[in-house]
């Protein structure tokens, strides 16, 4: 018997395919094993991965690692992503023009609208005739408040609404003898101008329903007369509170409400033609990928000094710099991809901590190196097995040539190599000539959308958001899954979830989620997110690899890697690529493996020249081993 092992140095994972020999020449797959990549993938840090994978492979087949001939490795290509998001919009108030709120307990019902008046201050000193909004500071008692107001309204005042500092409008709304809408949380009472015309809305309770009038920008300016000039200062306020359970809207004389376009740099998009175009950042994500197809191929991109993209654009390369030691000024920027978003940003000048959803602009960049120190590896394994090694091919040549084991593909055939960092794309024509290309942007930038667009400061938790649909807990006993599904369950839930928004993770576990986003809000979000990358990159990968540069022209479409076991991400890809007429779907590499395991298969068959795994002849240059390989000599 002769062992022979394909390693696969991935990004995140190193896989191994374990084919064995039979003396009369049959081959025969016998094990398969997966391990984390140990550092950055194509890096002599990759070695004692690859040891750990090759020797869970051999344990799985029964055998002593030593009795393994030779290990054949793919020519792993650094390439590192990154990714940074732009601000290109902020919402500013100055002068406490106008405010909106939206505390988690608001009191009473309804719209109430008056001139703002401190709640302990002399009624004699205002007019019976004029409503009144009463403010609340946080030094008086909730008891005295509502005590206030109830003298207020016993003199003949009429209070359309109250503000209040602390966090007590439910007990202020429970001791009063009138229904008005009570607004709480406001942090910064102090800087609410008095005598100001002021709108408070609290929507009704227990309905799902919102606030409509203070959410609208003509139900403002019903509200407060204002001019057609005014209404259209207002529309970022408005814009803020849609979905709102309540709000507070004040008009003072001067002071403005805008939202600005924040200047966030410029990019410089070289082509190897060696021309030069510059897209600002602030025109969004259209104008720049725009920018990017137009002058493709990239040579490299810069980014404007002291904006976030030049601060990402030039780590990513002294990452590579540092990993393959060539100087910082060599490594160039291949590939970026840009998206985009919403991020919940603190309005500068608001009174009550109020978030806005800003513009902004994602971007991925993608680094890549062509001085591999792939013989440094290849030593390395050497020393630690004792065995032959042989780097025997290119990485996506030889993920063509797992794929191709998949039942029902042929030639010509585009796969689609879809992971944390990058989306690559390879394409096999009839006469078995392989082109590829590396894209940035992946499940990473994916990660990093969630996390924005949710608010959830947590990369750990997004990841989870990306990976795993999420539910309402109803009742200790059932769930309304994000699809409107209800499912009854056989044992409670733990107490502490009920009412809350989980994730549905595959062991069968709940996780919270601490926003305050339904779960069909979660999906919309999600899966947007998965889209405007994952499909945006397929379509872009496969029409640039084309001859024709036409989806049209590829019958068979294989997805491979690691977020091609994500629960959604392949069928919204196959879902946009139907309309093309194209079989597009998951890989099952050896009718067994799934998605997994094709570069690693692919190195094996590659060395034995397909064996009876492949329907037709291997050209020369898909079976030898790259020229500058040899590790060991024997």
């Amino acid at each position: 018997m002769a062992y022979t092992a394909g390693v696969d140095i991935g990004n995140s994972s190193t896989e191994v395919a374990l084919l064995q020999t039979s003396a009369d020449g049959t081959h025969e797959f016998v094990a398969s094993a997966l391990y984390r990549t140990t550092g950055l993938k194509g890096t002599k840090k990759n070695v004692p991965g690859v040891v750990n994978a090759i020797s869970r492979a051999a344990d799985s087949a029964g055998i002593d690692v030593a009795e393994i001939d030779r290990v054949l490795l793919n020519e792993a290509a650094p390439v590192i992503g990154d990714v940074a998001m732009e601000t290109i919009t902020e919402t500013v108030i100055t002068e406490s023009t106008m405010i909106g709120h939206d505390p988690s307990t608001p009191g009473g019902v309804g719209l109430g609208q008056g001139t703002s008046v401190e709640i302990t201050a002399d009624r004699a000193d205002h007019d019976p005739d004029e409503p009144v909004v009463v403010l609340v500071p946080e030094t008086v008692d909730f008891a005295v408040a509502a005590g206030l107001v109830n003298d207020w309204v016993d003199e003949g005042y009429d209070v359309a609404g109250a503000i209040v500092q602390r966090d007590d409008a439910v007990l202020i709304h429970n001791r009063i003898d009138v229904e008005i809408p009570i607004v709480d949380e406001v942090s910064e009472l102090d800087k609410i101008p008095r005598g100001q015309p002021t709108a408070v809305e609290v929507a009704p309770q227990a309905t799902g329903k919102s606030i409509d009038e203070l959410s609208n920008p003509y139900g403002i300016a019903t509200v407060f007369d204002l001019s057609p000039e005014e209404t259209q200062k207002i529309i970022p306020v408005a814009r803020a509170l849609v979905g709102n359970k309540s709000a507070v809207v004040i008009k003072t004389p001067s002071g403005d409400v805008e939202e600005r376009t924040i200047p966030a740099g410029k990019l410089q998009i070289i082509n190897e033609r060696g021309s030069t175009a510059e897209v600002p950042v602030d025109e969004g994500a259209d104008v720049i990928m725009e920018t990017v197809m137009d002058n493709w191929p990239v040579a490299d991109v810069q980014g404007e000094s002291g904006s976030n993209i030049g601060g990402m654009l030039n780590r990513a390369r002294a990452s590579m710099a540092e990993v393959t030691g060539q100087a910082v000024d060599s490594i160039e920027i291949r590939d970026i991809v840009a998206v985009d978003t919403l991020i919940p940003q603190e309005v500068e000048g608001s009174v009550a901590g109020e978030f806005s959803m800003e513009s902004a602009v994602a971007l991925a960049a993608m680094v890549k190196t062509q001085q591999l120190p792939m013989q440094q590896i290849a030593d390395g394994i050497e020393s630690e097995l004792d065995t032959e090694v042989i780097i025997q091919g290119v990485e996506a040549n030889m993920a063509v040539l797992g794929s191709l084991t998949t039942p029902g593909t042929d030639v010509p055939v585009a796969i689609l190599d879809m992971g944390g960092g990058s989306t690559d794309a390879a394409y096999m024509n009839t006469d078995k000539e392989i082109d590829s290309i590396h894209l940035s942007g992946a499940g990473d930038m994916v990660t990093m959308l969630i996390d924005s667009e949710l608010g959830l400061d947590d990369r750990d938790l997004a990841e989870a958001v990306k990976k795993f649909p999420s539910a309402k807990v109803q009742t200790l006993f059932s769930i309304r899954e994000e699809d409107g599904t209800v499912d009854f369950l056989d044992d409670p839930v733990d107490p502490s979830l009920f009412g809350r928004t989980v994730l549905l993770e595959d062991d069968g576990g709940m996780r919270p989620v601490p926003v305050s986003k339904s779960p069909e809000e979660i999906r919309r979000i999600r899966r947007r997110a998965k889209r405007r990358v994952f499909v945006k990159n397929a379509e872009r990968a496969l029409n640039l690899i084309t001859p024709t540069e036409s989806i049209r022209q590829i019958p068979f479409v294989v997805m491979v890697g690691r977020s091609s076991l994500d629960f959604e991400i392949p069928e919204m890809i196959s879902d946009a690529l139907a309309e093309y007429g194209i079989v597009c779907g998951r890989a099952n590499v050896r009718g067994e493996m799934g998605p997994r395991n094709a570069v690693a298969t692919g190195l094996v068959l590659s060395h034995i020249g397909g064996g009876s795994y492949l329907d037709f002849e291997l050209p020369a240059e898909l079976s030898t081993s790259l020229e500058r390989t040899p590790a060991k000599t024997n």
